[in-house]
């Protein structure tokens, strides 16, 4: 794990270590800057001040253990997500815009998370790859034959079709328990669900009988009862 994060933060090793005290050891993470103290050790470092970069992260890791909580489930080791939401973090002081009028805190949330998110999908990732080529069986010759050995493709495109199914059958389960019938069949046909086609408002309104600005509004609520299902 040491070695990944060394090769993310290349020239940031420096003040990675000195933060990553607060992880090992049982101290508390240091209180937020205010407004004010944001915005000057912002300017500084903007100037090239090495060490305002360096209490920035120091002042925002609170927001990183936040944020960490949320993904407890994951089955990632605690210290392990503290880390790669520290490197969303340094990117997002080293890319923040101190002239689009947000707080540091609200942007860095963001990038913290999609750290996380794309280290956790990662893994998964490899996870299929490695059940996929686990030896089932031995061929007429001896020898050892994975799953990837009898389906014949590359495994990126396995990977990629196996978590592309399960989405499908989430999307599809969220379907049947959410929508009433005229808003499944709708987004069934807007979204070629059905058959693979996709049909056009008006197509959708002139089969159904009704308005296409009624089927554009039973789309739309569809689509938001979808949205909070999945989610949640």
């Amino acid at each position: 794990m040491l070695g990944q994060l060394i090769i993310s933060l290349g020239g940031l090793l420096e003040p990675f270590l000195i933060f990553t005290g607060y992880i090992s050891s049982s101290s508390s993470f240091p209180n937020p800057l205010t407004k004010e103290e944001e915005e000057y050790y912002l300017k500084l470092y903007m100037e090239g001040d090495e060490r305002a970069r360096n209490i920035l992260v120091e002042r925002n890791l609170r927001l990183v253990a936040h944020i960490v909580k949320k993904y407890n489930n994951t089955g990632k080791d605690i210290d392990d997500l503290i880390s790669i939401g520290t490197i969303g973090l340094i990117k997002a002081i080293s890319t923040f815009d101190i002239n689009k009028g947000t707080r540091l805190a609200t942007y860095a949330a963001r990038c913290i998370e999609n750290e996380i998110l794309m280290t956790i999908r990662s893994d998964k990732k490899s996870k299929v790859e490695v059940s996929l080529q686990e030896p089932i069986g031995i061929d007429k010759e001896g020898n050892e034959i994975s799953l990837l050995d009898i389906l014949g493709t590359d495994v990126d495109d396995i990977s990629d079709e196996v978590h592309l199914k399960i989405q499908i059958n989430k999307l599809n389960n969220a379907i049947n328990k959410v929508l009433r019938d005229r808003e499944k069949i709708i987004i069934q046909l807007r979204y070629g669900l059905i058959d693979g086609g996709c049909k056009t408002q008006r197509e959708i309104a002139k089969l159904l009988g009704i308005s296409r600005s009624y089927v554009s509004r039973i789309e739309k609520r569809a689509i938001d009862k979808l949205h909070r299902e999945l989610k949640d």
